[in-house]
């Protein structure tokens, strides 16, 4: 069961949670540009906040395939307004800070985001994990291969189950060194695996659940889907939905999506099948 201590304030969750998308770039592989301009952002964090979002997941610099990465004044640039904009619209929101960039999520926080999503796992930055550690900042740890710039030049396979589990064990020892941590493991699906190893950690996420933390899984409209059933991202959204369920049935605790109301469906349809 999810738990985040912000502040004074403890958030159970009693169901799976869920994390709208919120991409703030010109060149996201989804939604590119769509999102980047303040009113925009405000309407769309409003209609996933009202089909049931519990956290908001902003991003600032895409990581797609072949895509020239934004440098971090760029990022910031593009981050801080929306932040800004959406903890004053929505003070009770829950916000998260897709970054690899320390400075970006230190400023973030400093602004009122209230956890971190690292796809590099503390990889791509050395001083994120101090900063995380020592501030205890909620912090979303993404298994990850390589820079920047090659993490989709790879595509890991064999036992892919260890060679996360390895990862996420040694990352949180780093932070885990600064004290208790409030930690959310994510296997990075579509990020540097083969389309085997991608399902492969769909199907026992306990093989890899490092001291029973809680698991994300980011599926939402990527090439795992789309290679099966020759989709684009912009038609994937019931294959979408297919492995959200997979993933639920399996014990994810987190689901980061960009159709928030598709996948509540799902969590409600499966925590109903599962009771019964």
């Amino acid at each position: 069961m999810l738990q985040l201590n912000l502040g004074n304030n403890a958030l159970i969750f009693d169901r799976p949670a869920l994390m709208g998308i919120l991409n703030v770039t010109p060149d996201s592989f989804s939604d590119g540009g769509r999102y980047n301009q303040i009113d925009k952002a405000l309407r769309h964090c409003k209609q996933m906040i009202s089909d049931g979002a519990d956290i908001i997941d902003i991003g600032g610099c895409s990581t797609r395939p072949n895509n020239t990465i934004a440098p971090e004044n760029e990022e910031m640039k593009r981050v801080i307004p929306i932040l800004k904009a959406i903890r004053k619209a929505f003070p009770e929101a829950l916000i998260s800070i897709d970054t690899f960039r320390k400075n970006v999520a230190e400023a973030c926080i400093a602004e009122g985001a209230d956890l971190i999503n690292d796809i590099s796992g503390g990889l791509f930055d050395k001083e994120m994990l101090p900063y995380i550690g020592q501030n205890r900042i909620p912090y979303v740890m993404m298994h990850c291969v390589g820079t920047p710039e090659t993490i989709h030049q790879y595509t890991l396979g064999g036992d892919i189950h260890q060679t996360v589990l390895d990862f996420f064990k040694q990352q949180c020892e780093v932070l885990e060194a600064y004290g208790k941590q409030q930690i959310i493991l994510d296997p990075g699906i579509g990020f540097g695996k083969s389309l085997e190893a991608n399902y492969q950690l769909l199907g026992d996420l306990n093989r890899y659940r490092y001291n029973n933390l809680p698991i994300l899984i980011g599926i939402s409209r990527k090439s795992l889907i789309n290679k099966v059933l020759h989709t684009t991202p912009e038609t994937a959204e019931n294959g979408t939905t297919v492995l959200n369920t997979i993933a639920l049935l399996n014990g994810a605790d987190i689901l980061r999506v960009h159709d928030v109301k598709n996948a509540r469906e799902a969590i409600e349809l499966v925590g109903t099948f599962l009771r019964h």
